[in-house]
């Protein structure tokens, strides 16, 4: 019998792990067709462009989508149980348990609306802005309806839907803070932000701007090589505790949300309801006169009030009629695709 070389081997044995990790990948949670693919893409990619727009959380895109527990389930399959598997070397077993199926196609989409339509998102905010969060504002309006079908409604949970919706009503309208530079405040922060942009209704980014986080941590994430003249340390030390916030945010907020929903689903979901419902302040079209303040060096509108339409012009009927067109948009969609989908056991 031929000896085989030691490179044969280890080329056999290199197959070997490659086809078992390539076949726990495909029993992993995720869609298990190329239609699911898509409709999993299209959801992603929806919330990708609510990103964009200030105000606007991917949280509540999940949330009218459908996806919003089993966006929080794939988040929390990243325990402890997977560390300890990849140290082991049980790398099919740690594939086999998380949701990087399901995660994967999901930020395909997410990503392809960044790359592909920040430009025109950043045109459109900048030079129609009243027309761009007309639409958006249709499509929050539309989805309370949508959602909030799914809430049992009685006195305890319009009590949590008011309670959601005062929350977001105040969070959105506080005013940006100078606050301190050290790595305790940064990873705080960072716990805060991902804890915010995982709940439908506020967005993460907003939340690091009222903390007087944002334009700091876009700074430092422009050149993470370079020493930090506020800090006085390298940003990629700063990067590194502003992921570590972001990661143990990730890993408990995700599972108390879990569990508050696998115990007080219809209270939970009419206060999710509620948040949406209270950051439409943040996103109504048309607005007052801005009132701006310098904060490091750059100018911020720290408050700007709601107001009626100047003039019933034009613009006035497009936007309008661009608003009508987004909510019903989504009230079709919904309609459509009830009775067709299973609620994923993901409790």
């Amino acid at each position: 019998m031929p000896m085989l070389r030691p490179r044969t081997l280890l080329q056999g044995a290199c197959r070997a792990i490659l086809y078992g990790m390539k076949a726990a990948f495909f029993r992993s949670p995720g869609p298990d067709t190329g239609k699911q693919a898509l409709v999993l893409i299209a959801k992603g990619f929806c919330m990708g462009c609510a990103d964009i727009i200030p105000g606007v959380s991917g949280g509540s895109i999940a949330l009218i989508a459908g996806i919003y527990p089993q966006l929080l389930a794939a988040i929390r399959s990243f325990d402890l149980e997977f560390i300890r598997r990849i140290l082991t070397g049980k790398f099919s077993a740690a594939l086999e348990g998380v949701h990087l199926r399901f995660l994967l196609v999901l930020v395909t989409g997410i990503l392809f609306a960044l790359f592909a339509f920040a430009g025109l998102m950043n045109y459109l905010l900048n030079y129609r802005p009243v027309e761009t969060f007309s639409a958006f504002f249709g499509l929050m309006a539309a989805s309370l309806y949508v959602v909030g079908r799914q809430v049992k409604w009685a006195v305890p949970p319009v009590l949590f839907f008011v309670a959601g919706t005062v929350c977001a009503w105040f969070l959105v309208g506080l005013v940006p803070v100078t606050t301190p530079h050290t790595l305790a405040y940064i990873f705080g922060s960072s716990v805060v932000a991902i804890c915010a942009m995982i709940l439908p209704g506020i967005s993460g980014s907003f939340i690091l701007l009222i903390l007087g986080k944002y334009e700091f941590l876009i700074s430092v994430l422009k050149s993470p090589f370079a020493v930090n003249e506020v800090m006085g340390m390298r940003n990629m030390v700063i990067i590194l505790v502003f992921a570590c916030g972001v990661v143990t945010g990730l890993a408990a907020f995700t599972r108390f949300l879990r569990w508050i929903l696998a115990r007080w689903y219809n209270l939970t979901l009419a206060y999710l309801v509620g948040l949406i419902a209270g950051s439409l302040r943040r996103i109504w079209p048309w607005k007052g006169e801005a009132l701006t303040r310098v904060i490091q060096g750059k100018e911020y509108v720290v408050s700007q009030k709601n107001a009626l339409p100047a003039d019933f012009d034009g613009t006035f009927f497009l936007s309008l009629g661009l608003m009508i067109i987004a909510a019903v948009a989504l009230i079709l969609l919904e309609r459509a695709a009830a009775g067709k989908t299973e609620k994923p056991e993901v409790w």
